[in-house]
């Protein structure tokens, strides 16, 4: 994760945005209720492992670019949990004592976790997160009984979201550096993807623009470390009336888009192949907070890159599905799932 108390200078690269239109509100409709999954990079790793924990249930796939183990943060310093360091055994057994304890109240059932696919991905020159941080978060999931969690993908790149194309406004595929995203001849949103659905149609490099919908973030929450708007992806065929799968993709700190525009929802590649595959994506999004709050391991910290909250700013039950921000995700989930119930 970016540090959570470093401010960078991110927030002035917004050239690449969506055309401006209207804010709607996020729609109903007609979703596979077995193939909703979830996927991120960074503090966004981590918030999707945490929406797969807690929501075991809902959550059929779980992507993690560059993350650390469910409720690493919880009980430890997120310095110990980054930064490439390995993470005991010991660590490993305190978090796991509290998903046990939590299963089937505060997180659903852990026996759900075993049914999920789980796609890993870690650079091997990342330093900020690392591959030690990613093999507990392997051992994590197949103490849960994730078999697919046999494998790490890695390649030879820094703290980005990989791509196989460039795009305006990337940084090298070596450098950890805002957006975080680059070409590194490893087209990421295909592989999670891949994982969760099979075989995918070729993508569209050109999805239309009215695809793109802004949608309004304050019918589901009023948490000050989410955003008023975020961005749904809606293929033609979704939108008119073909049940389509339902993906989750979450950015990492300074990626929302008040800090590089649409480059996460654009640059990822996630909308080109959901265009030709049925898929529907969400990009919920944070914002910077600048308040400072008590955390369970962290002390008390502020949040001035728009990170996911991972350490507990709104609440020590940021990790549970009680959480501000998981349930609020949660709820847009729901919405747009509720054409078919």
């Amino acid at each position: 994760m970016i540090s959570l108390r470093s401010g960078l200078a991110a927030g002035a690269l917004c050239a690449t945005t969506l055309a401006a239109h209207a804010v709607v509100s996020l729609p109903a409709l007609n979703v596979d209720a077995t193939s909703i999954t979830v996927s991120g990079l960074s503090s966004g790793a981590v918030m999707a492992i945490n929406m797969g924990y807690a929501y075991s249930a809902t959550f059929r796939g779980v992507g993690i670019f560059a993350g650390t183990p469910y409720l690493c943060q919880y009980h430890h310093a997120y310095g110990n949990c980054q930064n490439n360091n390995v993470i005991s055994a010991g660590m490993l057994s305190t978090m796991q004592a509290s998903i046990d304890s939590w299963s089937g109240a505060q997180i659903d059932n852990k026996a759900n976790i075993a049914t999920q696919q789980v796609y890993l991905f870690t650079g091997t020159k990342d330093s900020t997160v690392g591959p030690n941080p990613m093999l507990a978060v392997q051992t994590q999931y197949a103490e849960n009984g994730v078999p697919a969690a046999s494998l790490i993908q890695r390649a030879n790149t820094a703290h980005v979201f990989p791509t196989d194309f460039s795009a305006t406004g990337n940084n090298p595929c070596s450098v950890s550096l805002t957006p975080y995203i680059s070409n590194c001849g490893y087209d990421g949103a295909k592989a999670v993807l891949t994982q969760f659905y099979g075989t995918l149609q070729p993508r569209n490099n050109a999805p239309a623009a009215a695809n793109y919908r802004e949608f309004n973030q304050r019918e589901f929450t009023g948490n000050l470390g989410m955003a008023n708007t975020g961005w749904v992806y809606v293929p033609a065929s979704c939108a008119a009336g073909t049940q389509c799968k339902l993906h989750v993709a979450v950015h990492g700190c300074t990626q929302s888009y008040s800090n590089i525009g649409d480059r996460f929802i654009k640059n990822t590649g996630y909308t080109r192949w959901a265009d030709t595959n049925n898929i529907i994506v969400l990009f919920p999004q944070a914002q910077a907070d600048a308040n400072l709050y008590p955390t369970p391991a962290n002390g008390t910290v502020g949040n001035p890159n728009a990170c996911w909250d991972t350490v507990g700013f709104y609440g020590w039950d940021y990790a549970q599905k009680s959480g501000a921000q998981l349930s609020a995700v949660k709820a847009m989930v729901d919405r747009l799932a509720s054409a078919s119930q």
